[in-house]
């Protein structure tokens, strides 16, 4: 993820000012600078570019670009975290977390769209953990615009998805608030590699900061926030820290992504030509929970899971995780979700669903075969396992889920009676 974090702090025993004996020199010097700027500031002050600058002298992919920009500019805000240290030494001062990253106006009532690992360092771990939104006594959000980059405007989160990586917020004062159109979302489903992509955002602290590339690939699927897979939507536009939560847009203004993360192998933090979004069609799914208010998605009913109906099995695999070599020498199907394991005696169990048995080594990679694979949960196709726990979660106790099962290229419809089980 690609929220910025710095620490702040201070030792009360660290060096004070210089002796007084460099006093005089300081103000010799002084006195030469200052001649010496006198002399060459005509020459580097330069003009000031004029509000509404011509663009007639742009090519036609510029005047669209800028145009976007002049749009929806407006509409995208800085965010600003800090959350104060707990005091560890009475000589030491609290070490205070600051933390940045991006967000855009998304609907008429004025909130604002981000990420939500940009402002979960603020939010109580234990309240989260019971599916509860709590700010920590000691921390802060505030946002600012690019028209006064320098005024903070007080906000509190809404509502959250984790699974999305998503939050929404709210201001404090709404009436206080700036009025900027919201950013209009986009269709991510007609999304194009090679179409055009701009990104806004705030990286490295750097406001309203306007990169530009194409869409590199769409549904790239990666694991998100809590592990669960996203079709993410590929971009060479620079991404960097900071951006996180900052609008995609096609050449239409329209939000086709939430920027999210950046692929920075041996850990390096700036980009590197690959960065993902959260496709708008996953926002625009969350957006009524977002909306309501409080934790939203499977995340959210991490907690209750105890309580909660489930199948007994786990499937740690999908078909599309195989080598295409693999799948067809094994000769799978399609899609589907590889079970690898199951709770004895629990739902699954009793229907006759069967774990793999066996596995297959390659390039150092194991892959389980010889069990069951679930291809369909009531009739439609499954490719991530997110796919099946949005339908598990929907249900209650006792609650009957019609699964297609593929066993040695063989398909069978099985049903399973959702039951209380041990995780």
């Amino acid at each position: 993820m690609i929220a910025s974090w710095q620490q702040k702090g201070s030792h009360p025993d660290a060096p004070r000012g210089g002796a007084a004996s460099g006093g005089r020199l300081r103000s010799l010097l002084t006195l030469r600078l200052t001649l010496l700027l006198t002399l060459l500031l005509p020459a580097l002050v330069l003009p000031a570019p004029a509000v509404g600058q011509s663009t007639d002298a742009l090519l036609t992919d510029e005047e669209n670009t800028v145009r976007v920009v002049q749009e929806c500019g407006p509409s995208v805000v800085a965010i600003q975290i800090t959350v104060e240290g707990v005091q560890v030494h009475p000589l030491l001062q609290p070490r205070e977390q600051e933390g940045g990253g991006s967000g855009f106006i998304v609907d008429e009532a004025g909130r604002i769209v981000t990420n939500f690992h940009v402002v979960q360092p603020t939010l109580s771990e234990e309240a989260l953990a019971n599916g509860v939104i709590e700010l920590l006594p000691q921390a802060s959000i505030t946002v600012s615009f690019l028209g006064d980059p320098d005024r903070e405007y007080p906000v509190r989160v809404r509502g959250a998805n984790p699974d999305f990586d998503l939050a929404l917020l709210e201001f404090e004062d709404p009436g206080a608030a700036p009025s900027v159109d919201p950013l209009r979302l986009g269709d991510s489903g007609e999304v194009l590699p090679g179409q055009k992509a701009i990104a806004i955002g705030t990286p490295f602290g750097l406001h309203s900061s306007v990169t530009t590339g194409i869409v590199s690939a769409i549904e790239r699927e990666r694991p998100g926030l809590v592990g669960l897979e996203i079709p993410f939507i590929q971009t060479d536009a620079a991404i960097n820290p900071g951006n996180s939560g900052g609008p995609l847009l096609d050449s239409d203004g329209q939000v086709i992504g939430v920027n999210n993360a950046i692929l920075a192998p041996g850990g390096r933090g700036g980009f590197i030509g690959v960065g993902f979004a959260v496709p708008s069609n996953l926002l625009r799914e969350s957006m009524e929970e977002l909306v309501a208010g409080g934790l939203s998605g499977v995340a959210a009913a991490v907690a209750e899971i105890p309580d909660r109906p489930r199948l007994g099995l786990t499937a740690g695999f999908s078909v599309e995780d195989y080598p295409p070599g693999l799948r067809d020498e094994l000769g799978l199907p399609e899609h589907g979700l590889v079970v690898t394991e199951v709770s004895m005696g629990g739902p699954a169990d009793q229907a006759g669903i069967e774990p793999a048995t066996e596995g297959v080594t390659l390039a150092g990679q194991l892959f389980p075969v010889g069990g069951d694979i679930i291809t369909e949960v009531e009739g439609e196709p499954l490719r991530r396992i997110i796919e099946l726990q949005r339908v598990i979660l929907d249900r209650e106790a006792g609650d009957t889920v019609e699964l297609t099962v593929w066993r040695d290229g063989r398909e069978r419809r099985v049903e399973v009676t959702l039951e209380v089980v041990a995780p």
